[in-house]
């Protein structure tokens, strides 16, 4: 072969090489460009805010849900401490790369929020790296700490039936004592008081084990209101009677609404036992039921000492109490939970208005009307 033709082919294997080499380049580098975009679209994803930080403490990556937390846009290359504003983040890194732990949880608080925090030590090619986790429980926070309260509550309340009616029943046959016929009654009259109060929790348990279970089927019929709210009131007859309330109410004869009878009944149980409880002794309550274009609205009024504007909202929030340490009236803090689950349930709207402006516990909440 002649050195011209040698040349000519040496040249076209230098560029084959080339052409392939820079197809390989090419191909890595796609490879690259695609890993980065997945693991940018999975931090992005994360409900976590998620960061990596090098061995100076600097920001080498962040996900949207970290930007969004510490209100910093892409502050790549800066200080930890600079950016979340938190020693605590800051000691944990510190102790993270001195102790190289794989995995180090803490509980911190940011922005008044509660954090469940974890770091995580990644060696790669001689070099540290900090993987930082951050969710936010501040909700479950609230939530357990709700549900020990309740649970205090509840052993309270269980206690407070149970003695009094131990006491009672000593009392009514007291070995040097014979009962009369009328102290037997009004013995039995109270102990059947307490009866109710531990009925009362037993079933707000019941149905808040329904409702977490989802087994609260609802049973669509035609109701009538008038008759619904009547066997809701005499189902309060005791604990009126006992604070001498009068319950009254205006319901049209022949309103109907549309929806499950047991379920809408114990929410009125629910709002008119509130009512009595709240109320002073001798003062009404009262029930309204007005029409609405394509629903009924009704309305429990007494005049107690009403909700605070500030705590209208929470009220119906599960397990929770506006300060009944101070009030006296204690509960488990489930019954308007339990409302507001049933009356959503129908596609409707319960609320409260406070009493910023007129005195009194105001509840209201919806039904359909039948088609």
């Amino acid at each position: 072969m002649n050195p011209e033709k040698r040349l000519e082919q040496t040249v076209e294997e230098l560029q084959q090489r080339l052409a392939e080499q820079e197809q390989r380049l090419i191909e890595q580098e796609q490879s690259f460009v695609y890993r980065q975009a997945l693991m940018l679209t999975l931090a992005n994803s994360a409900y976590e805010a998620l960061m990596v930080i090098n061995e100076k403490h600097q920001i080498i990556a962040i996900n949207d849900s970290a930007e969004e937390l510490f209100q910093r846009k892409r502050p790549i290359g800066e200080n930890l401490t600079d950016v979340t504003g938190s020693n605590e983040l800051e000691m944990m890194v510190v102790n993270a790369l001195t102790n190289r732990e794989d995995v180090f949880e803490e509980q911190l608080t940011i922005n008044k929020r509660v954090y469940r925090a974890r770091t995580q030590v990644i060696q790669r090619d001689g070099s540290l790296f900090i993987g930082v986790a951050l969710q936010d429980i501040s909700d479950l926070v609230r939530l357990n700490r709700a549900r020990r309260d309740m649970v205090a509550n509840i052993s309270h309340e269980l206690r407070t039936p149970i003695a009094n009616i131990r006491l009672i029943i000593e009392g009514l046959f007291h070995e040097h004592e014979k009962p009369k016929r009328k102290q037997s009654i009004n013995s039995l009259r109270a102990i059947a008081r307490e009866t109710d109060s531990l009925l009362w929790m037993a079933q707000e348990l019941l149905d808040l084990s329904m409702i977490e279970s989802g087994q609260a089927i609802m049973r669509m019929v035609e109701v009538r209101a008038r008759e619904m709210v009547n066997e809701a009131i005499e189902h309060i007859y005791d604990q009126s009677a006992a604070k001498e309330l009068e319950i009254v109410h205006d319901i049209p004869k022949d309103m109907m609404v549309l929806c499950d009878r047991d379920k809408v009944q114990r929410v009125l149980v629910n709002l008119i036992h509130n009512a009595v409880k709240w109320s002073p002794p001798g003062e009404t309550v009262t029930i309204h039921a007005k029409d609405s274009d394509d629903e009924v609205v009704f309305s429990v009024i007494d005049n107690g000492p009403g909700v605070p504007d500030e705590f209208k909202e929470r009220i119906f929030e599960r397990f929770y109490q506006i300060d009944p340490s101070r009030s006296g009236n204690e509960g488990t803090g489930l019954g308007l939970a339990i409302c507001k689950h049933i009356i959503e349930a129908h596609e409707g709207r319960i609320w409260a208005e406070g009493n910023g402006k007129r005195k009194g516990g105001r509840f209201y909440f919806t039904l359909l009307k039948p088609e």
